[in-house]
């Protein structure tokens, strides 16, 4: 049987370096492409606490495994991040942070190094306790998330050929189990116009003109969504809008705008590129409608393409994996839980969404810390959320395990 309190016991009594090595690895910029010098300072740390063996993949994802069961159990954290936006925003340097008896602040504190750090103690304690059973842990940090959701683990799992019967993405949650999120597109829809001289507009067709209609459009749209009982109505919005002319007096030749939709589990990819293309307003103006691709490289120089789609994903309540995490908490923490969907996007886009292997979510942090100024974390979740992931491999394997 899984000694909770023992669990409990260690995890607080690693508070101190788990909060030491979150500071190190904040201090580590980390933006997409860049994330090199912190993959290589987790590695370390996983070497230093005894993982059995630590990868790092030609993605430049890290893979640091406990155990050697049959029964493979994956833990995620993105360790890039967004960039800071205006430093003006800050009360504190993102990347030096601060530290005081409750929280931790800096870039990458809640999205997501807060769970790397807890993960890699997670693991220092099931060695420590000897916890170690049928079961193989893969502690993962991944890269380019923010950029490409997902699209390190459509790597690791399609590339590295890791499998895991299922995953814990440890991104923040509020205190939270999440079992879901919502999925989400990247649409471009592009006008096209004559150019022709400034002083002259009536001589050709300006894009922008063509395009304000369809702005309207999506704006109207997005109050048609319907909602699908389990993720909530899915959403459109407008994140960009660029256009050319040959200079700055000339009617704009081409016109484009970035789309942020947002899907429930009742609206395929096709649905909604459909719903852009039906618009009588992108209709009259011969719009085009397509999907984003990502094609940059990762910080080794890799480029894996992939189309911009991400797939909402949900598992039931009943599913072992989110019964095993249920169970976990409440042996710990002596509560029931909360078990709800995410409000943002994950990496659960691939592991569930694409490749059908079972997510559930538990991390240190709020979601709303995510992507905004003076971000932070708070050490007593730190601890909390390693001792869910010291205990969750015992438990699966102990009541859920096939």
């Amino acid at each position: 049987m899984v000694d909770f309190k023992e669990i409990m016991g260690m995890a607080e009594k690693y508070q101190p370096e788990i909060s030491k090595f979150l500071r190190d690895i904040v201090a580590i910029q980390s933006f997409d492409g860049h994330e090199g010098d912190v993959i290589l300072r987790i590695k370390e740390e996983m070497e230093h606490v005894g993982f059995d063996k630590v990868h790092i993949d030609p993605m430049g994802n890290i893979l640091g495994y406990v155990g050697h069961g049959k029964h493979v159990i994956a833990m995620d954290a993105h360790i890039d991040t967004v960039t800071y936006g205006d430093i003006k925003n800050w009360k504190f340097d993102p990347f030096k942070g601060y530290e005081d008896d409750e929280c931790i602040g800096g870039l990458g504190s809640s999205d997501q190094k807060g769970g790397m750090a807890a993960m890699v103690y997670a693991a220092k304690i099931i060695k420590d306790l000897g916890l170690e059973g049928d079961y193989t842990l893969v502690v993962v940090g991944s890269v380019q998330e923010e950029d490409c959701d997902g699209l390190c683990w459509q790597y690791i799992i399609e590339q590295d050929h890791l499998t895991p019967e299922f995953a814990v993405i440890t991104e923040p949650c509020n205190g939270n189990i999440r079992q879901g999120q919502r999925g989400r597109m990247e649409i471009k829809v592009t006008t096209h116009g004559i150019s022709c001289h400034g002083s002259a507009p009536e001589r050709g067709v300006n894009a922008v003109y063509k395009m304000a209609p369809i702005i309207k459009a999506i704006e109207r749209l997005n109050t048609e969504m319907t909602d699908d009982g389990v993720l909530g109505k899915g959403s459109v919005t407008i994140s960009e809008i660029s256009s050319t002319s040959p200079s700055r007096c000339a009617v704009a030749d081409s016109c484009w705008i970035s789309l942020d939709r947002r899907l429930n589990s009742a609206e395929p990819p096709e649905l909604a590129m459909q719903q852009i293309r039906d618009l009588p307003e992108v209709k009259e103006a011969g719009a085009d409608v397509e999907l984003y691709t990502y094609e940059e490289a990762s910080y080794t120089g890799l480029v894996y393409p992939t189309e911009k789609f991400y797939p909402a994903w949900v598992i039931d309540k009943e599913e072992p994996a989110c019964k095993t995490a249920v169970d976990a908490y409440r042996g710990l923490f002596e509560s029931e839980p909360v078990v709800a969907p995410w409000i943002f996007s994950t990496n659960g886009v691939a592991i569930m969404g694409r490749h059908k292997i079972p997510c559930i979510g538990f991390g240190p942090g709020h979601e709303e810390e995510a992507h905004f100024p003076n971000e932070k974390t708070w050490k007593k979740e730190l601890v909390r959320a390693c001792a869910m992931y010291a205990a969750i491999p015992s438990v699966y394997v102990e009541k859920y395990a096939k």
